[in-house]
């Protein structure tokens, strides 16, 4: 299977930023969270091919003299934590779920059912902004760096794991009605055996193709709360956070604090979601059948 040179270069592109993101305690010049290290006489230094720029900083420095390098590799890495825990727990949810709605059906599957439509009837940001903001009402003021992830992480969620659920459920309610299906239920093995040990290996290719796509959707969400201001704080930024504080001097002519996170999440997400594409279409089999 030879790859596109678009996917190719895309599923490079989100390795190296991936990568980077995951070791950046060791490969960033500063640690950006640790404000003993901050100096406010280097906040706001241009890139260091300006006039004003220094050679300590490569793309410069933020309001709070952090180096802009090591704020996006940290902000990244903190964005796409958040993305991958918001996948994985939507798909957890969602795969449960959709077993139980196909293969029980009945009152189950109407109750799921019905629960999904609800959420699904509201914008997805929105529903994030409602359960952030909730939760941020009942979390104490000092634990905020400590349990703004999670909050995060489960106001993507409580959206995203209805397209895993309405996936998994139509391909249950087709494998239910093979016959290794009828076999094994003839013989009496039990509920929860039948759906993890012989329906759920079958149905679940396009949760795979599904969680692709997500990773890049969950991932600027998060940028989007925490630009709204109900995302990760500003001692431990997020790329939605720099985008944020970036955009207050962006008329001051301090321009760099905002672009070069922006870029950073743009090439993220971009690269993901051809990956995404790019998988959907190979598990698609009428695309297969054109090829």
């Amino acid at each position: 299977m030879r790859l596109p040179l678009s996917v190719l270069i895309a599923a490079v592109v989100a390795l190296l930023i991936i990568l980077a993101a995951a070791l950046a305690p060791w490969i960033a010049p500063t640690d950006p969270t640790d404000l003993r290290s901050l100096n406010l006489l280097n906040a706001e230094i241009p890139p260091m091919w300006t006039a004003e720029g220094d050679a300590r900083f490569w793309l410069g420095t933020d309001n709070q003299g952090r180096d802009l390098v090591s704020a996006i590799l940290y902000g990244a890495r903190v964005s796409i934590a958040i993305g991958l825990a918001a996948v994985a727990a939507s798909a957890v949810i969602g795969i449960a779920l959709g077993l139980l709605a196909g293969y029980l059906g009945g009152w189950v599957d109407a109750v799921i059912s019905r629960v999904g439509d609800v959420i699904l009837s509201f914008p997805t940001i929105l529903l994030a902004l409602l359960v952030a903001g909730l939760a941020r009402a009942f979390v104490p003021q000092g634990q905020m760096t400590v349990w703004m992830p999670f909050i995060l992480v489960g106001a993507i969620t409580i959206h995203d794991w209805v397209q895993y659920a309405r996936t998994v459920r139509g391909s249950t309610l087709v494998e239910r009605a093979k016959d290794y299906v009828r076999a094994v239920r003839v013989i009496g093995l039990p509920a929860h055996r039948i759906m993890l040990g012989h329906i759920l290996p079958n149905v679940i290719s396009p949760v795979l193709v599904i969680a692709t796509i997500n990773l890049a959707g969950a991932v600027l969400t998060e940028a989007t709360l925490s630009f709204l201001g109900v995302g990760m704080p500003p001692t431990y930024p997020s790329l939605g956070t720099l985008i944020r504080i970036g955009n207050e001097f962006v008329f001051s002519g301090i321009w760099w604090i905002a672009l070069f996170p922006a870029v950073t999440l743009v090439i993220l997400v971009l690269a993901v979601n051809v990956l995404g594409d790019w998988l959907r279409d190979r598990f698609n089999p009428k695309l297969r059948g054109r090829e």
